[in-house]
């Protein structure tokens, strides 16, 4: 059941808190909603489940260009976890969820205690921000769920051996259908803010990245992904010897997080994850 809370800046934000034990705070992608994990939690042993829309997704409150941001929605996930008592949990951030989970790192690192990242890293490619750039704030050309799902396969490069069933899915989960054709589940003026970032000065991340140190970390990447290079991903296996990692066959950016690879990094990082004698559960 989705329910909503308050920030420090009166925004309204939609929440799910679902099941016991290990606190998963799960961080969707750039215009995605709590729906980005739907796929992933049927294969997981039971946990806490927290899910969230970012302001300006999904049910969460429109606030702006100016405030669709890493370090604020980083901080609306911190009073989201204060809301429900929660010291500590592990986060899984997919895309955009896993840069503010970097963030995190640097600026609370004692409210984690471990991170998986789905597809992204501390140098995010340019190609594959250029393509987010052609759809970011747009609505689809085609007015129905079926003819998007129909579209799909050849618009996902990098993408096989996906079931139709997936692609109707995927066109119900980030399309809402209304009169007059299908709508993005989020505020328009996202793209305003995407731009706004892609336009500035390139900022070093690795140092974010180091934040992560003495954290279980684990990291899936598509292995057709346009947006995590492979050669990113095995700088970040040099200096994290220890990440659980995975490139899932036939998926580019960014897996479902149900494929058998990626099931089995998330259950071995789940595994290594201890909750402190002092942290509630």
């Amino acid at each position: 059941m989705t329910q909503f809370f308050t920030t420090s800046d009166g925004t309204r934000i939609a929440y799910r808190d679902e099941g016991a034990g290990l606190p998963l705070l799960c961080l969707p992608g750039l215009t995605r909603t709590m729906g980005d994990f739907d796929y992933m939690i049927p294969h997981l042993p039971p946990y806490r489940l927290i899910r969230m829309d970012y302001r300006g997704r999904g049910e969460s409150q429109w606030t702006g260009a100016a405030t669709y941001t890493v370090p604020i929605e980083g901080r609306d996930a911190i009073e989201l976890l204060d809301h429900l008592g929660v010291a500590q949990a592990a986060v899984i951030g997919t895309s955009r969820g896993g840069l503010i989970a970097m963030v995190l790192a640097a600026m609370a690192k004692d409210r984690l205690l471990g991170i998986c990242f789905n597809d992204i890293g501390p140098e995010v490619h340019k190609p594959g921000l250029a393509r987010i750039m052609d759809y970011v704030g747009r609505n689809p050309r085609v007015t129905t769920h079926a003819e998007l799902a129909a579209a799909l396969p050849a618009l996902m490069l990098g993408f096989a051996n996906v079931p139709e069933s997936r692609w109707m899915e995927e066109a119900k989960l980030h399309y809402t259908a209304t009169p007059d054709g299908l709508r993005i589940t989020y505020d328009p003026t996202l793209r305003d803010s995407f731009l706004a970032a892609f336009d500035g000065p390139p900022t070093d991340l690795w140092p974010l990245f180091e934040a992560c140190a003495d954290l279980p970390i684990a990291l899936i990447r598509g292995a057709n992904s346009d947006l995590l290079t492979q050669s990113c991903a095995d700088e970040m296996r040099a200096r994290r010897p220890d990440m659980g990692f995975c490139n899932v066959p036939d998926r580019a950016h960014i897996p479902f997080l149900d494929e058998a690879a990626a099931v089995a990094v998330l259950r071995d990082w789940l595994g290594a994850i201890k909750i402190p004698a002092t942290a509630p559960s």
